[in-house]
């Protein structure tokens, strides 16, 4: 798991997501199984086999029920619409660009890359790769340098996702400021290359709303917003132990203990500048080179077992507190 890549917790109340919501309907089932399908909610409906390894890799991500939830609604729409083409039924191509909107460090761009492959799998992107990019990717130094490097980019993305992290700060520094010929610029190739490309914005919450409402063409062309919540303690525990395990480390109780009780501290003081996952990643690769000086120092003459070698002791989690 990645620094940018884990979620869930309680969220702070924000505006209300915007969702795809598919409704199933069966006018007149052919017999009784047909009809007990139509009644079960999604989520019960059997399951085809793509669906199921993208679910396998999202069910790795700790949390996340809601963004898991909505990744359903778009994959069944996707199915449906399959389904209704091949019925001669009507099945008008869809806007899928998306807003991701959470505090760093909950999963953002972990999920971008699973909807990706999502997408080319059901054939909504022909490549399904994944180009990220900050304001210093889109933005230049002088008057139409940055129309050319925001196209550039839109190129490289062409059959798969542009994922544009922090994209708030792209209306942040007033009307003389490049930023907004970079915003207009993707408005632009948002219209001119429609279903060839997706487009993500991500950032903080509050900052990607005031965002949208810089350009009264962003809320329009982007449907689906996805809220990434912060984690609680207990799935950042949850994580860390992932991560110790990743790299064959394992944590005794009482350093759980210890790194619990400086995680309800640390999320108290940073409010929403707290870096969830990538707060604790690197809390566990401190610890780990903390960890070998302890081990050096301790066996200068020797060789510690297996067990001493993966064992991370509470003197190792060297937190602001000690």
């Amino acid at each position: 798991m990645n620094g940018r890549g884990m979620a869930a917790g309680k969220q702070a109340a924000e505006r209300p997501s915007r969702q795809i919501n598919v409704v199933i309907r069966s006018q007149e089932p052919q017999n009784s199984v047909e009809a007990a399908a139509a009644a079960l909610p999604a989520k019960e409906l059997p399951q085809h086999a793509l669906y199921q390894e993208i679910r396998k890799e999202l069910d790795q991500l700790v949390g996340l029920d809601n963004i898991k939830d909505l990744v359903f609604e778009i994959y069944a729409f996707l199915q449906i619409a399959h389904m209704r083409a091949d019925a001669g039924l009507l099945s008008d191509a869809h806007v899928y660009h998306m807003i991701f909107k959470g505090n760093p460090g909950t999963g953002k761009t972990t999920v971008a890359r699973i909807v990706a492959k999502m997408m080319q799998r059901l054939g909504v992107l022909s490549k399904g790769h994944l180009i990220e990019a900050e304001r210093a990717d889109l933005v230049g130094e002088y008057i139409g340098h940055t129309a050319q490097k925001t196209r550039d980019l839109v190129k490289k993305a062409m059959g798969g996702i542009l994922f544009v992290d922090e994209a708030y700060s792209l209306a942040r520094g007033g009307e003389k400021d490049f930023g907004k010929e970079a915003i207009d610029t993707l408005v632009k190739a948002m219209e001119d290359q429609k279903n060839q490309f997706i487009l993500i914005l991500a950032g903080y919450s509050g900052e990607m709303d005031f965002f949208m409402h810089t350009n009264p063409g962003l809320p329009s062309r982007f449907p689906i917003q996805m809220e990434f919540p912060d984690y609680t303690v207990d799935q950042l525990i949850q994580i860390c132990e992932l991560m110790a395990k990743d790299r064959d480390y394992i944590l005794l109780p009482q350093s759980i203990l210890k790194l619990k009780q400086h995680l309800m501290a640390a999320k108290q003081e940073s409010l929403h500048a707290f870096s969830n996952a990538r707060y604790v990643r690197n809390v566990i690769e401190r610890s780990i080179r903390h960890q070998a000086v302890r081990l050096l120092n301790q066996y200068a003459s020797g060789q510690p077992g297996k067990l001493e070698l993966m064992t991370l002791r509470p003197e190792d989690l060297k937190v602001s507190s000690d």
